[in-house]
């Protein structure tokens, strides 16, 4: 049985470091000229660190510390100054878009909030996105670059599951395909621009698709449109054994199997999310990440042949991280009874455990501490158990693990939890207090 052929459309997803200033900007642009015969896609995350900014907002209107205009103030100052240096006349629309955005979002942190933070954590922070393609669109079409907006909220519909909307497939596709599907077809008509991150219930609800989930609706929509490919630009040459942050010599990785990169996301790789690479597998769609600082160089392509899976140490590493220890309260076992409610109680909140090990009478899961979701959960646990925990923790994987990674990564470390398999190594660890 014959694949079926592709049609030559890119999607192209461009994060928060790709558009940070109007320089960014102006280069995103640049990117994009180089590809004039073909079809585009392009979804574009929240500008810089927009997104922590709205979280400040979010948890001051929820918690009601009297700051969220102040942190609101804050965001319109970074988007108008980034938007004075790319359109000098005052009179250039992008500052009626941009105004009606803000009184928007104004307008609803003036009235009471929901007793649902994760609803309103959506309403509020998905804004960053909208503003960003706010300024790309205008940007774009003074550059001479033919594009036209799209709310992906109109695209992508998800069931309530606020911070981590859980997609309708069959309605999402069909309205990809009735909305972009139908412009790409259209002659003349070359890049179709939207929001990462996004999406909305059937009552029209904001939802978002988990931190970082720009790259999801990316999948999404190359998945739905049958793409060629889709390329993620970063600040960085392509898909990297360690996170430049914490290591001097990361090696780039020049191909790598899906399932390998799979293995890599889900054990928290921050470059690819989780949900990105399952969709494009689906199809067989290539995945190629590729570097917006200099995008001439090949960067690092994902695909389906294992044969080019190169298995040097790669090294994942979550920080903020609380490990809590749930042990029985009269030294009886923690048995299945005990973990599916256990397991029932952290799904409830929301709350993926990275890592999890049992004894007799305890049950300890390393997980993000979450100043939100934490709280309530320890209380609930301590009704049927004693509860043990430790702070700011790290969790560092190290996927083809040998000696000597291992003893790179635990220099002045002291390790609390350690899990081993065949090709994975897990560790909850702590830097050493020299006072020790």
């Amino acid at each position: 049985m014959q694949k079926k052929q592709k049609s030559l459309m890119k999607v192209f997803k461009f994060g928060g470091a790709s558009v940070k200033n109007a320089a960014a900007v102006r280069n995103v642009a640049e990117i994009l000229k180089q590809f004039p015969d073909r079809k585009l896609v392009m979804v574009l995350s929240a500008m810089g660190k927009t997104t922590n900014g709205l979280e400040k907002v979010v948890k001051s209107y929820f918690f009601e510390d009297g700051k969220t205009f102040f942190h609101l103030n804050e965001i319109k100052i970074y988007h108008y100054s980034l938007s004075e240096d790319l359109f000098p006349l005052k009179e250039h629309p992008v500052y009626k878009a941009l105004d009606d955005l803000f009184e928007t979002l104004e307008s609803y942190l003036d009235k009471p909030h929901s007793n649902n933070f994760d609803l309103e954590y959506d309403q509020v922070v998905s804004y960053g996105e909208m503003l960003s393609t706010c300024i790309m669109h205008h940007y774009l079409t003074e550059a001479g670059i033919v594009n036209k907006l799209f709310d992906v909220r109109q695209l992508i519909k998800t069931d309530d599951t606020f911070r981590e909307g859980k997609v309708d497939w069959n309605q999402t596709q069909q309205l990809i395909k009735e909305n972009i599907g139908s412009l790409l077809n259209k002659p003349f008509q070359q890049l179709a621009l939207t929001q990462g991150f996004i999406g909305s219930t059937s009552e029209g609800l904001t939802t978002t698709l988990g931190r970082e989930g720009s790259d999801f609706t990316a999948a999404i929509l190359a998945f739905s449109l049958d793409a060629s490919e889709m390329v993620i630009w970063k600040d960085v040459s392509g898909l990297l054994n360690a996170d430049p942050k914490y290591f001097d010599d990361p090696i780039k990785i020049d191909a790598i199997s899906f399932r390998e990169a799979i293995e890599l996301s889900y054990y928290g790789a921050t470059i690819i999310h989780p949900k990105t690479i399952k969709p494009l597998q689906n199809k067989h769609i290539i995945l190629r990440i590729k570097s917006f600082l200099d995008p001439t160089a090949e960067g690092t392509i994902i695909y389906e042949d294992f044969s080019d899976d190169n298995l040097i140490p790669s090294f994942i590493f979550k920080v903020d991280q609380i490990l809590i220890s749930i042990l029985s309260k009269d030294f009886s076992f923690i048995a299945e009874r005990n973990l599916e409610h256990i397991f029932g109680i952290f799904a409830s909140h929301g709350l993926r455990i990275h890592m999890m090990q049992n004894s007799a009478i305890s049950f300890s899961v390393c997980i993000d501490n979450d100043p939100i979701k934490i709280p309530p959960v320890m209380e609930e646990l301590k009704r049927d158990y004693r509860i043990r925990y430790n702070e700011n923790v790290e969790l560092v994987t190290i996927r083809h693990y040998d000696k000597a990674t291992i003893d790179r990564v635990l220099i002045n470390k002291k390790v609390f939890m350690e899990q081993r398999s065949r090709l994975t190594l897990q560790m909850v660890v702590r830097d050493i207090d020299p006072v020790d």
